[in-house]
């Protein structure tokens, strides 16, 4: 039989918000096998609803392992990925974003070309109402190549916010000192 305190922890537990099981039934995470693509996949990214539309809350995603092969030579290229967003009435789903990032290692494209393509892909799944990603890329040949892209809803907000990211850029002000990520 249930103690007091369980009862009690057990009704205030419904009162929480949390997700419905309806809710995350199509999703394909938690499942026992986890396949990862060899080729860039944007299918793989999904998307649940957020809980709190008409809030201004950033959200940031870093990948610190990303790999993707030069178009030219087949070298793998390395980079920290670092995804700001805000989001609108959906949100990326972080394990979807880790395989889809994962996808692009056998794939042949120039640093400039995958930070646009993951901007682009992460437009269309979530809509949100501003997206920037910035590339991080180890040094080849001497040279590290740092690509910025962005997005914005058609808010005069959310352009003025992009606008204002886009003329004040420059390599590490919009991602992080590296002696902190780790």
């Amino acid at each position: 039989m249930a103690s007091k305190l369980d009862q009690k922890n057990l009704r205030q537990d419904k009162k929480l918000k949390g997700r419905n099981p309806k809710e995350l039934k199509d999703f394909k995470l938690g499942e026992s096998k986890t396949e990862y693509l060899l080729s860039y996949s944007p299918e793989l990214l999904e998307a649940f609803d957020n809980k709190n539309p008409g809030k201004i809350a950033w959200t940031t995603f870093i990948c610190t392992e990303f790999t993707s092969l030069c178009p030219k030579t087949g070298q793998p290229d390395f980079a920290k990925i670092f995804i700001n967003y805000i989001a609108d009435k959906k949100m990326v789903e972080s394990k979807s974003l880790k395989l889809y990032l994962y996808s692009f290692r056998n794939h042949g494209d120039f640093h400039e070309d995958c930070v646009q393509k993951i901007c682009d892909d992460l437009t269309k799944l979530m809509k949100p109402l501003y997206l920037e990603v910035i590339g991080e890329f180890t040094p080849r040949g001497g040279i590290a190549i740092f690509p910025y892209a962005s997005t914005s809803s058609n808010s005069k907000k959310f352009q003025g916010l992009k606008e204002s990211r886009l003329i004040n850029y420059a390599p590490g002000k919009y991602s992080m000192d590296l002696a902190k990520l780790y």
